[in-house]
């Protein structure tokens, strides 16, 4: 028997580079595969997302001024489902830039121009800090509902169901924290914004919208049930989460 076999080698970390300026596309992708690295490229927040659904990078590098969106609305809509680290480039310097981008998910912040070696040395070091995790969530399921995070997505019984930005928002948030109560004010900061943080009466009023389109009828709800005065929970099916 051979005990000398080969060791399967790991795969290459794949890197998504979401930026509009073609020179800077191919600077970076010429510098991470020569590290080695795996790079997937696009140029708009919309290719970005759809690369990031097909190929679940393990890291993006996210410009924040996009032709079709702003970077920020990107990251946002990733952190629906995406666990990974973003680094974000911009030629915005200012603080309150800086601050948005880390409150809607990014991991890191670098200001164009910026040392090819720096970049290099974040993207190691938040590859070494998530070496190991869990995998992104990208659907969550719970008896017939089915969630897409990715996709913004939602069925029942296998037919779509069409939710407002907010009330999929809710759902999201509720879903990923299955089986544990989100507060009211948990909610309200999150979807809304703390301006909102104590507007009960709006959140009320979305989540019976929402239970209108995929609660079961008969009155009881079966996913989303309240916690008297203190918020709601989800409930899940642990095992079905993917």
């Amino acid at each position: 028997m051979n005990t000398n076999q080969t060791p399967v080698p790991e795969r290459a970390p794949r890197i998504l580079v979401i930026d509009d300026e073609e020179q800077i596309r191919r600077a970076l992708r010429s510098v991470l595969q020569a590290r080695h690295y795996q790079v997937e490229l696009a140029e708009t927040g919309g290719q970005g997302l759809d690369a990031a659904i097909d190929t679940t990078p393990d890291l993006i590098v996210l410009d924040l001024t996009l032709p079709d969106m702003s970077g920020l609305e990107v990251a946002g809509q990733l952190r629906d489902w995406y666990e990974g680290p973003i680094i974000v480039l911009s030629v915005r310097d200012a603080d309150a830039d800086k601050i948005a981008a880390l409150d809607l998910g990014a991991d890191d912040y670098l200001t164009k121009p910026f040392s090819a070696g720096e970049l290099l040395a974040r993207i190691r070091a938040h590859l070494r800090r998530v070496a190991g995790g869990e995998s992104s969530i990208r659907e969550i399921r719970s008896g017939g509902l089915v969630i897409d995070l990715a996709k913004r997505a939602v069925t029942v019984d296998g037919t779509p169901v069409h939710l407002t930005r907010t009330e999929f928002d809710i759902l999201a948030l509720l879903a990923r924290n299955a089986d544990r109560v989100v507060t009211s004010r948990m909610l309200l900061e999150s979807v809304w914004g703390p301006d909102y943080a104590f507007d009960t009466q709006t959140l009320r009023v979305h989540v019976s919208h929402l239970r209108q389109k995929i609660e079961p009828p008969g009155g009881v709800p079966r996913y989303v049930l309240t916690e008297p005065g203190v918020g709601f929970r989800f409930v899940g099916d642990d095992e079905q989460r993917s």
